[in-house]
């Protein structure tokens, strides 16, 4: 399901005009699995499996049931936003931060991509 992130970003035009001054590697954590994602000017240029030894400007933690509700079609109040899932506690932000908060309207949307509109993904 993370790979689908390359090609939904990438997809949205608005999305990418969005980050088009950012560039980083991070990594997303779903339960026990890694993901390094790297992105060039807006555009998600990789998503690779782990694990990994720390080789990213940030990191984003959390439980991989907390992800699928996220990730649901219609998420529950509470797991519909970053921040609201770093606010209950089951999201933890590690690293170097600045890049997160900065784009932090990219990142919610992009990693909101990976929501089901009820179709299987």
């Amino acid at each position: 399901m993370i790979e689908a992130l390359k090609a939904r970003v990438n997809g949205d035009e608005a999305l990418v005009r969005r980050g088009r001054f950012l560039t980083t590697t991070f990594l997303l954590e779903v339960g026990q699995t890694g993901w390094l994602i790297s992105i060039f000017e807006g555009r998600v240029m990789s998503v690779t499996s782990g694990p990994f030894v720390t080789p990213s400007s940030f990191a984003l933690r959390a439980p991989e049931q907390e992800w699928e509700k996220f990730w649901s079609s219609r998420p529950p109040p509470g797991s519909n936003d970053l921040m609201a899932l770093i606010k209950r506690r089951v999201l933890k932000a590690e690293g170097n931060l600045q890049i997160f908060m900065a784009n932090l309207r990219y990142f919610k949307e992009a990693l909101a991509k990976l929501r089901s509109a009820g179709e299987a993904v």
